[in-house]
């Protein structure tokens, strides 16, 4: 589809609409065709990037809490 700038200022929400399900739209000054509008490239989130890479020992959360910590959260000065 080819459109002038005056027409695609009025129809800019219908254009993104064509251009993101497939269609060619082209603005042209007149007859002179001068640019495109085309849909970016989508990065999607990718589940398991880490997978079966070993990423070292965590913390234990189930050790004893040292004795000065411990004190702290309880609030102990």
């Amino acid at each position: 589809m080819q459109i002038t700038v005056h027409a695609a200022k009025s129809n800019l929400s219908k254009l993104i609409e064509a251009a993101l399900s497939g269609e060619e739209v082209i603005i042209a000054r007149g007859k002179q065709p001068v640019v495109k509008i085309v849909p970016l490239a989508r990065s999607g989130f990718t589940i398991g990037l880490l997978k079966g890479k070993r990423l070292g020992a965590g913390p234990d959360f189930f050790a004893p809490m040292p004795a000065d910590e411990l004190a702290l959260w309880e609030g102990a000065e």
